[in-house]
């Protein structure tokens, strides 16, 4: 029988979504699924989440977008997005009668309209208003087959990943810390590339190391390119099916090969001592939630990094880039663990002020 990953937590025999969440148990199980999580008690971390997404063949979201639901969730569409294989043929669906997962879908369509994302989510994640609804719409997911992402190997960028291995070099004896930069590998508005690249340019001016998603395209590459130009430091991770479509810049000072994009974005963590939220897509979407999350269940991964968020204003349309995420995150249990900006200026001294110490 297949197996579907039900998402979702029960707090305790009073939780008002209990009697919803029997019913959605009742309604799958009669429709022939196997069901993984239907106690609502499994935590998802960086370390097991790709081997949870590995073993079911659906995923469904009940009401309720807490915290780590939404980085679940998010995780789920970047991985359609990234044609990660795992997620062949998967289904997702979210319940949302009570209007719980709006604002995600509101974000999404956000950046969709500003560009960084390109697919309509409705084409990968299916809203659902009621339990009765979810297993008709997973056979019609199903059926039809999940949308094509529109992502193909691209002449002249992606590379042949099984030449790729896993390289370091010392830190300078000037180093003031590392600044993990979050942001989009899509973006090709040249305002948007012109600032990534100062920012890489600023933060090797003053002594702080560059960390990225290894990317070579859009605004990540433009912010490895100004870090290097300007004699930076530089380290970055990626992914071998990321690789193949996107390949790696020139010039990073370290490298580091993984599987999949959770342990990908925990060596990033490991190895940065503040972060800077760039605009980007629905990826940095997921990387924010991920580093908030793990400030919220105390990670000593993260203890004393700042989270910067550059909420850059879109010139095309007049909107702050990130003000739909930032009202998203003002809702949650995290709404003091973030330093939101609003001028590429203020993001280094931001950061400065934010981070601790580091000895070189």
């Amino acid at each position: 029988m297949p197996k579907v990953r039900l998402s979702g937590q029960v707090d305790g025999s009073q939780d008002p979504t209990r009697e919803e969440r029997a019913r959605l148990l009742y309604m799958l199980f009669a429709g022939g699924w196997d069901i993984d999580n239907a106690n609502g008690d499994e935590l998802i971390t960086l370390g097991n989440i790709q081997g949870k997404i590995k073993g079911a063949d659906a995923f469904v979201f009940t009401r309720g977008s807490t915290l780590q639901e939404l980085f679940k969730a998010v995780s789920v569409f970047v991985g359609y997005q990234t044609l990660d294989a795992d997620l062949s043929g998967k289904p997702t669906a979210i319940m949302n009668g009570d209007g719980s997962w709006q604002s995600l879908f509101s974000l999404l369509e956000h950046l969709q309209e500003l560009g960084t994302i390109k697919q309509d989510y409705r084409d990968f994640i299916v809203p659902v208003k009621s339990a009765k609804n979810v297993v008709r719409r997973l056979e019609e997911v199903q059926e039809r087959v999940i949308a094509d992402a529109g992502r193909h190997h691209a002449e002249g960028l992606g590379e042949d990943s099984s030449n790729v291995q896993s390289h370091d070099t010392p830190l300078p004896d000037d180093h003031a810390g590392n600044v993990c930069v979050f942001c989009s590998a899509s973006i090709e508005d040249p305002a948007y590339l012109g600032d990534g690249y100062t920012l890489g340019k600023l933060l090797a001016e003053n002594q702080l190391g560059c960390v990225s998603g290894a990317g070579k395209t859009g605004v990540m590459g433009a912010v490895v390119r100004g870090s290097v130009d300007a004699g930076g430091w530089t380290g970055g991770s990626n992914v071998p099916h990321i690789i193949e479509l996107e390949g790696l810049p020139k010039g990073l000072s370290s490298f580091w090969l993984r599987p999949d994009i959770y342990t990908r974005m925990e060596v990033m963590i490991e190895n940065s001592d503040s972060f800077v939220a760039y605009p980007g897509g629905a990826g940095t979407v997921q990387e924010v939630l991920a580093l908030l999350l793990m400030k919220h269940d105390g990670d000593p991964l993260m203890k004393g990094k700042p989270v910067v968020i550059f909420d850059r204003k879109d010139e095309k349309t007049g909107k702050r880039f990130w003000a739909p995420f930032i009202d998203m995150l003002s809702k949650t249990c995290c709404a003091k663990e973030f330093i939101v900006v609003d001028e590429l200026d203020d993001v280094v001294p931001a950061v400065k002020k934010a981070m601790p110490l580091v000895e070189a």
